[in-house]
C-alpha cells in the first residue's frame, strides 16, 4: 500500500487552548493507510520483543507501545514529494515506516546484521536516509532540535518549499539544546515543526518533578511561536494538528510547537520494570486509551468492517514474517568490513591485528577479497 499524498486542509485559527476551526479531509484509502502503519509499528515491535528474548537482538530494545498514533499521524502530514524531512526519536519507529523504512532493515539493524543499513556499526533505528526523508538521531535528547533548525534554515536559504519535523520527549524540553535550537529556529522563522511527546515520564521522572509548567504547549509563548496541543492517542487529531503546522511552516509562518498528550505503556527500554509507575496506571491507559483500538472503533463507525481490518492485520503479519526470515538468514558483519569507509581505498596488506588474530578463509598474508568488493 503506497503512501498517498497528504490531504489539503483549510486555514485554521490557533488559540491558546488548542481550539481549531478547520475540517481536514482524508480519503478512505488514507485512513486505512493510517491503520496499516500503526498496526505495522506495533506488530514489528512485538516481533522484536520475541527476538530479544531469544537473545537475537544486540543491545537494548525500545518500544512505542501506546504511542503509535502520535508518530504515524504526525509523519503522515508531511509531503515526501516536496522533500519534507523528519528526525525521529527512539520511540518514533512509526514515523520512519511512514517515510519509507522497511521492516527487514529495522530487524537487521536490531540484530546488527552485516547487510543492515549501518552494516552492523549501529543498532535499533539509529540510521538515516536523506532520500526517504529521515535523519539518523543523536542519542543525547534534545540535540536534534538544533540539528533540524539548521536543516530547515538551509531549506529557507535555498528557497526550497520544504518543511522539517523533529520529535522530543517531555523531559527534553528542560534541556539547553532544546532551548537553543527552538529559539534559533523561532528567530530565523525556520519551516520547522517541533513535536513534544508528553508521555508522562522522562525515563523514571514524572513530568511534575522535572518542570513547573502546567502544560508544555505554554513554552511556545516564550519563544514567540505558534503552539497547539492535541490528543496524541488519536491518530486523526494528531494528523490534523500537524498538517496545520506543516502548512503554516510551508507558507512562511515559522515554527510551531505541538504538545501531544500520550502515554508509553512500556519502560524506557525492555530492561526497565517500571517500578516507578503507580499501580493500575498502565492498565487504565491500555483499557481506556489504546490508540489502535480507538481508531479501529472509529473506522468501524465509519463503515469499515472487521474483515477489512483483519485483512490488513494479515498482510502486516505476512510482511513481518518475511522480513524476519530474511534478517535471520543474513550474515553477521565480516570483521574486515570495519575498515571500509575509513580510507579512500582498503589497505593492500592485511593489518597486524588481522594477521595475528582473526582467521578467515583467505591466507592471513593476502588481502581479503571482501575488502575490494565494497563501495567506499
Amino acid at each position: 500500500m503506497a503512501r498517498s499524498g497528504a490531504a489539503a486542509s483549510s486555514p485554521a485559527s490557533v488559540t491558546g487552548d488548542g481550539a481549531r476551526s478547520d475540517a481536514t479531509s482524508l480519503t478512505r484509502e488514507q485512513k486505512l493507510e493510517l491503520y496499516y502503519f500503526m498496526r505495522l509499528t506495533r506488530s514489528l515491535e512485538e516481533r522484536l520483543v520475541n527476538l530479544y528474548r531469544q537473545t537475537k537482538v544486540v543491545g537494548g530494545l525500545f518500544r512505542s507501545l501506546g504511542q503509535e498514533a502520535d508518530a504515524v499521524g504526525s509523519a503522515y502530514a508531511l509531503d515526501r514529494s516536496k522533500g519534507d524531512m523528519l528526525s525521529p526519536l527512539i520511540r518514533n519507529l512509526g514515523s520512519m515506516l511512514v517515510q519509507g523504512a522497511k521492516p527487514n532493515e529495522i530487524i537487521k539493524q536490531y540484530m546488527a546484521k552485516g547487510d543492515s543499513p549501518t552494516r552492523g556499526r549501529e543498532l535499533n533505528i539509529h540510521y538515516g536516509d536523506l532520500e526517504r526523508g529521515f535523519i539518523g538521531q543523536i542519542s543525547h535528547l534534545g540535540d536534534m532540535v538544533p540539528v533540524m533548525a539548521g536543516v530547515t534554515l538551509s531549506f529557507k536559504m535555498r528557497r526550497q518549499n520544504r518543511v522539517g519535523l523533529v520529535y522530543v520527549g517531555d523531559g527534553a524540553t528542560s534541556t539547553g539544546a532544546f532551548h537553543e535550537g527552538i529559539n534559533f529556529a523561532a528567530v530565523q522563522r525556520c519551516p520547522l515543526v517541533v513535536i513534544v511527546e508528553n508521555n508522562g515520564y522522562a525515563y523514571s521522572t514524572p513530568l511534575r518533578k522535572q518542570t513547573a509548567a502546567k502544560q508544555l504547549v505554554d513554552k511556545a509563548i516564550g519563544y514567540g511561536i505558534a503552539g497547539e496541543q492535541a490528543d496524541g492517542n488519536d491518530v486523526i487529531a494528531t494528523y490534523e494538528v500537524t498538517k496545520r503546522a506543516v502548512d503554516r511552516a510551508r507558507s512562511g509562518g515559522g515554527v510551531t510547537l505541538i504538545e501531544l498528550i500520550t502515554y508509553r505503556r512500556k519502560g524506557h527500554a525492555e530492561h526497565d520494570n517500571q517500578s516507578y509507575v503507580p499501580a493500575g496506571e498502565i492498565d487504565r491507559w491500555a483499557k481506556e486509551n489504546d490508540p489502535i483500538d480507538r481508531y479501529a472503533a472509529r473506522l468501524n463507525d465509519e463503515g469499515v468492517g472487521a474483515p477489512e481490518l483483519a485483512a490488513i492485520d494479515a498482510r502486516v503479519q505476512s510482511e513481518i514474517d518475511e522480513a524476519t526470515d530474511e534478517a535471520e538468514a543474513s550474515p553477521m558483519p565480516d570483521p574486515t568490513d570495519a575498515l571500509v569507509g575509513l580510507y579512500a581505498d582498503p589497505p593492500a596488506v592485511a593489518p597486524l591485528w588481522f594477521r595475528q588474530g582473526i582467521k578467515s578463509a583467505v591466507e592471513v598474508h593476502e588481502r581479503p577479497a571482501s575488502w575490494g568488493t565494497h563501495d567506499v
